[in-house]
């Protein structure tokens, strides 16, 4: 199974009183996959999945199931620290209706490349949807490495991982053990292009919700040949790709959004909003993109 080359890593939008805007999560959705993306990450950490409820994520992979209506894939973000906890979600979210998994490293306990492997084995082989491991060693403290996803890759159900190691050489060998046949998303949307000289599939991106179509097309340039004009249009898009995280991601993509009259609302504490400076970088940069 494939969820496409470009998989956005979408925001959670809340009411002015913090609750999840169930609705508005459905025309966000609904935007997405009309303007580039071929899947969803619901509920990831772009969502703010560390301060939404249990009961929060299982409504939201059931609203935007719903509101996807075939259009494109729905992939749960269901990894937390908790083998446990990862488990019941994600056969809760196999009940919602989620068509993936994604199973983000465990954070903060740092376990071995052993704990690595049971965790990931252990929440893949308690469903039978197709999982994507996500590795992020500057979040999570903890790198998962390719000797690891490779023993990982040769259980049915996990079919690839979005890489944001920033480490080439650990991306050319982990497609070097992996095989062709095993997705490799990047994580960063600056490093898509690099990522599939080595042999990437595309990208679980941020920036998506903002150009899209424009990936889309970058990602279709470089796989059909014209590395020129994929090229090309990595650097035109260079500086909004680093742009969107000068400061702690969501915060900015969010805020780009309300700029746009999205009304996706604010941020869950521990996040705060932008700062001045930041709002003002931001709208300067929605100008110079013509996206404003």
């Amino acid at each position: 199974m494939t969820f496409g080359s470009v998989i956005t890593a979408m925001v959670t939008p809340f009411h002015d009183d913090g609750k999840v805007n169930f609705q508005k999560a459905q025309e966000l959705a609904q935007y997405l996959l009309e303007n580039g993306s071929d899947s969803l990450v619901v509920s990831g950490t772009t969502g703010e999945s560390p301060t939404l409820s249990f009961q929060e994520k299982i409504d939201l992979f059931s609203a935007v199931k719903e509101s996807v209506n075939g259009k494109g894939y729905v992939i749960a973000g269901t990894g937390t620290y908790s083998t446990e906890e990862s488990v019941e979600l994600s056969k809760a979210a196999a009940k919602a209706g989620a068509d993936g998994l994604m199973l983000v490293v465990p954070y903060y306990n740092k376990p071995t490349q052993e704990g690595l492997y049971r965790h990931f084995k252990t929440v893949a082989q308690s469903t039978g949807l197709p999982v994507i491991l996500y590795n992020i060693p500057s979040r999570t403290s903890c790198n998962l490495l390719p000797e690891t996803v490779q023993r990982l890759s040769e259980i049915e159900n996990i079919i690839g991982i979005k890489e944001s190691v920033g480490n080439i050489d650990q991306l050319s060998q982990l497609r070097k053990m992996v095989g062709n046949d095993f997705a490799i998303y990047s994580g960063d949307d600056s490093a898509t292009l690099p990522m599939l000289a080595l042999g990437g599939t595309g990208v679980i991106s941020v920036a998506a919700h903002l150009v899209g179509k424009r990936i889309k097309t970058m990602i279709n340039l470089f796989k059909s040949g014209d590395t020129k004009q994929a090229l090309d249009l990595h650097l035109e898009l260079f500086d909004l790709f680093k742009g969107l995280f000068i400061t702690t991601s969501p915060i900015l993509i969010k805020t780009a959004l309300n700029m746009l009259d999205w009304n996706l609302g604010g941020l869950r504490s521990p996040l705060s909003e932008a700062t001045e400076k930041e709002k003002i970088f931001m709208e300067n940069l929605l100008k110079r993109y013509r996206l404003k």
